[in-house]
């Protein structure tokens, strides 16, 4: 990996986890989603047109971009109604660690790609920490009665978002080929907007839409430069490197998230968190050292 792709990664990390925060602490989890789709739409629009003009979208981009609008819809719901129903510190790790367990595997079997064996090993590491971290205390009673583990809202909701992370992270390493990354996530933020919106107004009275921007006018802004940094730092990472690499490493954002978590939130930490963070650091470390 170049130190290049890892810088983007660091970049992505705090970036995705400080708008994972934001999401945490406010009220109406979907509508904040929604609306800092749309903040970043119009803030970012110069950017986008400037973009479109000097780097016309070639086919088959057309079809990538429109596919990962639509698993972008997905994993904001999915997230959102995760945030609604459980921690930042269980949904979080489970969300992400989802991808970097599946991702490598279907990069191989669909896109060609190879995995050298310290590679391996650090994906490993940094699947094992994520588990730890969400799991710790609860083995037996996962292993006992799995169902009952999957009878929570926020475990189940963040499963599926990362199986969305999973699919949409095989897309959009295919669709950066066709399109420049900072234009396909300009894409993805009006593509999500206006996909959303439907929904959005379907479920919510206007006073409630209303009443979730005025009661976040900072927040909603922030988060949404945040999100659009954090994803197209990594889908330039993309550009430079392999998905099997780049989707486990960039999870070291779950350890700020964590952290993020105990100190903001003041959410408990115990032996398995630090345990599970300390094997994703070792993790990332040597999948960047890795041919």
């Amino acid at each position: 990996m170049t130190a290049l792709s890892l810088l983007l990664i660091l970049i992505a990390a705090f970036s995705h986890a400080t708008w994972n925060l934001l999401l945490k602490r406010s009220d109406e989890k979907e509508l904040f989603v929604w609306w800092f789709s749309v903040a970043a739409a119009v803030l970012l629009a110069p950017l986008g047109i400037v973009l479109f003009l000097l780097n016309p979208v070639i086919v088959p981009g057309h079809w990538f971009i429109l596919g990962a609008i639509v698993l972008q819809c997905l994993y904001l719901v999915f997230l959102g109604r995760a945030y609604a129903r459980g921690d930042l510190t269980l949904v979080y790790p489970i969300a992400r660690g989802t991808g970097p367990m599946l991702v490598p595997i279907l990069a191989v079997l669909t896109l060609g790609e190879s995995i050298s064996w310290p590679a391996i090993v650090g994906i490993v590491l940094v699947v094992a920490g994520i588990y730890t971290m969400s799991w710790w205390g609860r083995f037996r009673e996962i292993v006992a009665r799995p169902s009952n583990f999957l009878r929570n809202g926020g475990v189940i909701y963040a499963l599926l978002t990362g199986c969305t992370i999973t699919v949409y992270s095989l897309l959009d390493k295919r669709g950066v080929e066709y399109v420049h990354p900072f234009l396909y996530m300009y894409f993805l933020v009006v593509g999500v907007s206006v996909g959303l919106a439907p929904y959005i107004f379907r479920n919510y009275s206007l006073e409630r839409i209303k009443g979730a921007w005025t009661g976040n006018l900072w927040a909603i802004p922030a988060a949404g430069l945040l999100s659009f940094l954090a994803y197209a730092s990594i889908l330039t990472a993309f550009s430079l490197s392999r998905v099997s690499y780049i989707v486990p490493a960039r999870e070291i954002s779950i350890v700020v998230g964590v952290l993020a978590g105990v100190l903001i939130l003041k959410e408990t930490f115990g032996r398995g968190r630090l345990v599970g963070s300390c094997l994703i650091v070792i993790g990332l470390v040597v999948i960047s050292l890795s041919p």
